[in-house]
């Protein structure tokens, strides 16, 4: 038997907040130790309270996309969301949740995306999948053949050396094409690239087009 789940639930609307806590403590792996109804006070809940995984809804008393960076340095985040829309389950992704539910789901649903984070793995709707899959294709079109061959390496985790050997070009002609596709992604360093390659689906939209 696992070791059972500690949830914190975000969530200003009492009627849904309380309903969510009495559905998930029928779960025989799951203990919901706080509730917090303050975007205010998400910060000082988490910090005295052991937590694996907080249930954030996005738009409490306040829209806190800003704040799921430092959420998710604390504990792991899954937003529950009214929203339809893609893009903000995108943006809820790449800084730092690990899953977007839309509170229209059941509930069945969300224990699905709670053991796939508890997994290590990402969970996402349909809505943000397919915006991941619009993503990636747009930037797979303003990357080289080359390049897109550089980052679907990088994404597996091979090093420069491996990529050259591979490619049967020079390490240094390697760096040159990262520093290049850098530039154009807006990342920082090869992790980031990886990262973000396999979040906005470019490593799916490379394994189609091969």
């Amino acid at each position: 038997m696992q070791t059972p789940l500690h949830l914190i639930i975000a969530d200003d609307h009492a009627l849904f907040r309380q309903g969510l806590k009495s559905l998930l403590q029928l779960q025989p792996d799951i203990e919901v130790v706080a509730e917090v109804d303050r975007a205010a006070e998400l910060q000082s809940t988490l910090a005295n309270t052991h937590c694996d995984i907080l249930l954030l809804d996005m738009q409490m008393d306040r829209w806190l996309m800003d704040d799921i960076p430092a959420l998710a340095k604390l504990t792991t985040v899954i937003v529950l969301t009214a929203s339809e829309s893609g893009e903000n389950g995108v943006q809820a992704l790449r800084l730092g949740a690990r899953a977007v539910v839309h509170k229209r789901f059941a509930i069945e649903t969300l224990m699905t995306a709670i053991q796939t984070v508890r997994d290590g793995l990402v969970w996402m709707p349909p809505t943000v999948q397919a915006e991941f899959a619009a993503q990636g294709s747009t930037t797979a079109k303003r990357l080289t053949a080359r390049e897109l061959e550089i980052v679907r390496f990088v994404a597996v985790g091979l090093r420069n050396a491996e990529v050259a050997e591979r490619l049967s070009i020079t390490e240094s002609t390697v760096k040159t094409h990262l520093n290049n596709i850098f530039q154009k992604l807006g990342v920082r360093d090869r992790l980031e690239l990886a990262h973000y390659a396999i979040k906005i689906g470019l490593v799916a939209v490379l394994g189609q087009d091969r």
